[in-house]
């Protein structure tokens, strides 16, 4: 499974990429207005300044919700970098301008999913990635999970090369939940990831190895 981080701040960024498994890096206008990157010029500079530290896709997402106004914003972005991932909201707008840039060899990912249906249609337009939205979902006490599962489900029956991006993450047991059931990504914060390396016996055992070790070089 790909490790993408889902930020815009550029030191988190290599902080996961010095830990050498960082595969990719999502951001959206939320996360962009997080860390105080406004205006257009700024925002393009920004995606140019990510793509510049991690050896890896960058999702950068239009603003524009009409079809004309996607393709515009997204072959400016697409043009920035190699790295770059054209992020398009599901919508039936954003259906038209998915299929448009698979025709193009334009690389997408469709965000704000919810339900199979969706990603069913995202994968049928062409979509590099979609976006199921695990944490809103539970945050709704519906299980984010599940959803997973039936799109990995779809996508096997009919051999989609799609790829599962399981967004909106939140902490250590979405990771390990989402490999079990084979998201091919997952996005999400830095804590989560550096929460995958704690565990208490793993720091009582290395207290008491260099305990016994110093106990002998006395």
């Amino acid at each position: 499974m790909k490790f993408f981080i889902d930020t815009a701040n550029l030191n988190e960024i290599k902080e996961a990429y010095e830990l050498g498994v960082l595969d990719g890096v999502t951001t959206n206008p939320s996360l962009m207005a997080k860390e105080g990157i406004t205006g257009e010029q700024n925002i393009l500079k920004h995606y140019v300044d990510i793509c510049n530290i991690v050896d890896g896709d960058v999702s950068a997402e239009v603003i524009a919700v009409d079809f004309e106004g996607m393709i515009r914003e997204g072959e400016i972005l697409a043009a920035l970098h190699k790295n770059i991932v054209v992020k398009i909201p599901m919508t039936l707008e954003g259906i038209k301008a998915i299929k448009y840039f698979s025709s193009k060899k334009i690389r997408t990912n469709c965000t704000l999913i919810f339900s199979a249906g969706q990603a069913l249609l995202a994968a049928k337009a062409g979509a590099s990635y979609v976006s199921p939205f695990i944490g809103r979902l539970d945050d709704i006490s519906t299980n984010g999970l599940d959803l997973i599962a039936q799109i990995r489900q779809i996508y096997n029956n009919y051999t989609y090369d799609t790829e599962i991006l399981a967004a909106s993450v939140r902490h250590p047991m979405h990771i390990i939940n989402c490999a079990e059931i084979g998201a091919d990504v997952m996005t999400g914060p830095l804590s989560a990831m550096k929460a995958l390396a704690k565990h208490p016996l793993t720091d009582l055992g290395l207290q008491q190895f260099l305990a016994d070790y110093a106990k002998g070089n006395v």
